[in-house]
């Protein structure tokens, strides 16, 4: 067994502690990026000029602002000392000439207020010369506009597999994006200090790439700047590449006017200038054997990157690593590629590509359980990995046996089968309302697919006083990283967790940061913390053995206390050690690192073994759909989930209930819509509020809600046994669309096959009741009349 897994007696991980800012947050004393601004005395305001053209070559005339009251200074690509750019990939202009969406930010009007700010920006005026616009996945299909790598995911022979088939169905899936909608929007505040270095306060996912866009659009090295991140209001992805522009606006701007300056995007501002979760459109073709087995499965996988890459490559990568979710598929051939519109850039969306690739082998089980005669239930059951079996992308498929088993005490705990009995007669007396339950699992992979990213580092002190600063990379948005991260501290240093206080993660002292995200968060950082806290409870072993007269192999921490193996009187204060060890000048500080093990991923062919291991779970969801209106009701949703042995069951239970939610709310609730129209709106985002684009709320709830962390699940070769838990869950809301489908199909004649839109909002699910009707209708006038005996 790995000692990296093994949990002390009286391990601080696995006990339910609250959430490290949780009285913070709800008495509304927690700071964030802007209220550091805001406090600063001097502080300059940026504001955007934003282009009203979806494509144009565009003339600026800054001009005018400068008549406007309190306007300082006007920022452009003239002002740029280093690289105008702002992404990684060396196609994200940070002033550009050419507008390459509606909402594109053009040039930022510093002011000595907002309002002053705010009021420059109307008086720049742009000249627009109109170029031809893509805003669609389709439009970009039919125009050839791609960018990128395409890349392939094969194995078998997919072609002669459907050939020889007994079913063969195909189809087309297409569903849409997915607004962040943090309820901190993009924020940056941006210092120069009397030394000439940059101080950064960004509410960014990743600082170090951060520090790094900051350093390259100044002109300077990295060890120039400094950014911190204090906590997030939420992040989802929406914060791992994004920020980087946003913070080196600040900067420049404290750079030419020797101020600091903050930018805090408003929520219109937010919403129509950042990227979403990737759209897809997929063309498949599937093929089954007589008893619903998987055969063959034939897709390509098309997804809107918008205007530039950003993370489009790796998202698209995940995407096809997640197609098989937890079915054995033998023989695939799956193609994908990154379609460029004139959309704000799409980017990481929680589960970085993952649901996208599940949402078509779930929509396809969905589809054809009904043609094939088969229980949706049963379909999915047979199709699961065993052991021994691989993906198509070549990695051994761990604990195979874990999704079964997960599968068969949900069913049974949730009386699945009892509850479905219910609801078949609960449909056959109610015309107007109809009811479904659903399960479906999730097998989701847990590493970055870019190697390089699966290190981190941590810096932890121990003060003469007995009490503990830890520091590491990982950055807090509300999941509880921190938490899960004092709480690995205090185990490793055998501490109680009121002694270990954590600082803001900053890249001056843990450098090299990747980013918090792929649900890697807790794995790298909590290893970082573990090796540094390791290493001074080591030392200090080594002054308490002598204190207590016992070989420093015998010294246990537990408690706050240091006691020895067979001396049964002598116990000391862990901050008595720790003074002892000061007084003989033993190192009470270190730094610590972690690097995931047997990772090997070669992107060009698609093939090896890029995650650390899998994480299972399955959710059972029942529903309830009005005929009349498409309005659809949770009203039960049931969940086993796998997270190794738990860090902390509190935030886990949290994060797997959350994650469902906001699962939910894309796949039946929130429609992003842009003007397709050739108006002089075009490529407009349509939904900009919370008014118009509908986020999941109290309402739509189940009124019962039940979540358990899978017993007995140690994950060796990661920290304290316990596994990720931000993204794998989100993907269990697939339950619920697939009891909507089949309460949809309760409308409809005996394995009447609904396709369902996606999101399935109201509307979409009225018109799928009304298509089952229809068909109704169709084979109940297709009957002969039935001749009485006379």
């Amino acid at each position: 067994m790995s000692a990296l897994a093994d949990r002390p007696d009286g391990a601080v991980v696995g006990t339910r502690a609250a959430h490290e800012s949780a009285a913070l947050h709800v008495t509304g004393a927690a700071m964030y990026t802007d209220d550091v601004a805001v406090r600063t005395a001097g502080v300059l305001t940026a504001w955007p000029v934003q282009s009203t053209n979806a494509h144009a070559k565009v003339t600026v005339d800054v001009s005018g602002a400068y008549d406007v009251p309190g306007v300082v200074r006007v920022l452009t690509a003239e002002d740029v000392p280093g690289v105008n750019d702002a992404g990684i990939k060396h196609d994200e202009p940070l002033f550009p000439s050419e507008s390459r969406f509606y909402g594109h930010a053009l040039v930022w009007v510093l002011g000595e207020t907002q309002e002053a700010a705010r009021l420059g920006a109307e008086a720049v005026k742009v000249d627009y010369e109109p170029l031809p616009s893509l805003i669609t996945v389709r439009d970009a299909i039919d125009a050839g506009s791609f960018q990128g790598i395409a890349r392939t995911v094969e194995r078998g022979d997919a072609a002669s597999a459907l050939a020889s088939a007994a079913r063969v169905f195909e189809g087309v899936t297409e569903f849409g994006g997915q607004e962040h909608f943090y309820l901190e929007t993009h924020a940056s505040f941006a210092v120069r200090d009397t030394e000439g270095g940059y101080f950064v306060q960004c509410s960014t996912q990743h600082p170090s790439e951060t520090q790094e866009i900051v350093a390259h659009v100044l002109g300077i090295r990295s060890n120039e700047v400094t950014v911190q991140c204090l906590r997030m209001g939420g992040g989802f992805g929406g914060k791992e590449m994004q920020p980087h522009g946003f913070a080196a606006i600040a900067a420049l701007g404290a750079k030419l006017t020797g101020r600091p300056v903050r930018l805090r995007l408003n929520r219109t501002q937010d919403i129509t200038m950042t990227g979403k979760r990737h759209p897809f459109l997929i063309e498949w073709k599937v093929g089954f054997d007589a008893d619903g087995m998987l055969q063959g499965l034939e897709a390509v996988l098309t997804c809107d990157g918008g205007w530039s890459l950003d993370l489009s490559e790796p998202v698209l990568g995940r995407a096809l690593c997640h197609i098989d979710n937890a079915y054995w598929i033998p023989n695939m051939h799956a193609h994908g590629r990154i379609a460029k519109t004139n959309k704000a850039s799409n980017t990481a969306y929680r589960g970085f590509g993952g649901p996208q690739g599940v949402f078509l082998i779930e929509d396809i089980l969905g589809r054809v359980a009904p043609a094939l005669g088969i229980d949706p239930i049963e379909l999915r059951q047979r199709n699961f990995y065993r052991r021994g079996q691989s993906t198509p992308y070549g990695q051994l498929v761990k604990d195979a046996d874990r999704m079964g088993a997960i599968w068969g005490q949900l069913r049974e705990e949730a009386d699945v089968d009892g509850r479905r009995a219910e609801i078949d007669a609960f449909n056959a007396r109610s015309p107007h309302l109809k009811r479904a339950l659903a399960m479906t699992p999730i097998k989701f992979g847990i590493s970055f697919n870019f190697a390089a990213f699966n290190q981190a580092g941590a810096l932890v002190h121990v003060y003469k006083d007995g009490s503990v600063l830890i520091n590491h990379g990982g950055t807090e948005m509300g999941q509880g990283l921190h938490t899960k991260m004092m709480q690995v501290a205090a185990t490793a240093l055998g501490l109680e967790l009121h002694q270990v206080r954590l600082a803001p993660t900053r890249t001056d002292k843990v450098p090299n940061t990747s980013a918090t995200a792929a649900s890697s968060g807790s794995d790298l950082n909590g290893g970082a913390v573990k090796n540094a806290c390791e290493q001074i409870r080591e030392r200090m072993a080594a002054v308490a053995g002598r204190l207590l007269g016992v070989d420093e192999r015998d010294v246990r921490f537990s408690g706050g206390f240091v006691t020895g193996l067979g001396n049964r009187e002598g116990r000391l204060t862990f901050a008595e050690v720790a003074n002892a060890a000061y007084l003989q000048r033993v190192q009470l500080f270190a730094a610590g690192y972690y690097r995931t093990e047997g990772l090997h991923w070669n992107p060009d062919i698609m093939q090896g073994s890029p995650f650390k291991y899998f994480s299972y779970g399955s959710a059972a969801t029942e529903v309830e759909v009005d005929e009349f209106t498409g309005a659809y009701t949770v009203r039960r949703v049931d969940i086993i989930h796998d997270v190794g042995d738990s860090l902390s069951p509190l935030l886990d239970i949290g994060q797997i209930e959350g994650a469902y939610v906001q699962g939910v709310g894309w796949l039946t609730l929130e429609e992003l819509r842009w003007d397709e129209s050739d108006g002089p709106h075009r490529g407009r985002l349509q939904t900009q509020s919370a008014s118009t684009y509908k986020l999941p709320s109290f309402s739509e709830m189940p009124a019962e809600f039940s979540v358990r962390l899978f017993e007995n699940a140690r994950e060796d070769g990661a920290v304290y046994g316990s596994k990720a838990v931000g993204e794998p869950p989100f993907m269990l809301a697939f339950s619920a669309r697939e009891a909507i489908r089949q309460a949809v199909a309760e409308f409809g004649p005996a394995g009447h096959s609904v396709e369902l839109a996606s999101p399935a909002t109201p509307e979409a699910v009225f018109w799928a009741v009304r298509a089952a009707q229809q068909a109704a209708d169709a084979e109940g006038a297709a009957e002969p009349e039935l001749v009485g005996a006379g």
